[in-house]
């Protein structure tokens, strides 16, 4: 099974840093095949034989932790899932200049269509949206002070979930579709 994990919190502002080829090395020692990481914002592909998702997880928390000296939350998705995720999000949603647009990934214990009530959002200049796994923003650069969403940052919902732009979303799946082979 073809996964990718999404670490929340690393290299950003120059805190929790992880270099990408040690984090490369701690996936291989827990015996993943293909592991390739993307940018530096913490996106590990890699393949794994056997496992339960949980078990996965909490091997790749443990071993982790175990590596740099700080808990690092993982998001797990599957090719599929992820597949799934991308086919949804309008393709015009990019991230760009003119638009501000980010997949946020939700953890388990938050993941469900509920989670819109929770955010707070201005749909004259933002739509948001829930896809099973993660709710995606989009606004308009121009409008940006009228949007909400960036208010749940450092929130409770904010710290069980991950963000990437759907450009890097977009890639992720390219290289998980060359690991598949599809």
């Amino acid at each position: 099974m073809i996964y990718v994990a999404l670490l929340r919190g690393i290299n950003v502002g120059g805190k929790a840093k992880v270099e990408m080829s040690r984090l490369k090395g701690v996936f291989e020692q827990l015996g993943y095949n293909n592991v390739v990481t993307y940018i530096n914002s913490g996106n590990v592909i890699f393949e794994s034989l056997s496992g339960s998702r949980q078990k996965i997880a909490k091997d790749i928390d443990d071993a982790l932790e175990s590596k740099f000296g700080f808990n690092i939350k993982v998001i797990l998705r599957t090719h599929k899932e992820l597949g799934n995720l991308v086919m949804q999000i309008p393709d015009t949603w990019v991230n760009n200049d003119v638009m501000k647009c980010d997949v946020m990934f939700l953890m388990e214990e938050i993941d469900n269509p509920a989670i819109l009530k929770r955010i707070p959002h201005n749909p004259q200049a933002e739509d948001v949206i829930y896809l099973p796994g993660a709710v995606v923003w989009r606004i308009d650069r121009s409008k940006i002070r009228q949007g909400q969403v960036l208010k749940i940052t450092g929130s409770d919902i904010h710290k069980r979930l991950t963000v990437r732009n759907p450009n890097t979303v977009r890639k992720i799946l390219a290289i998980m579709q060359d690991a598949a082979g599809d």
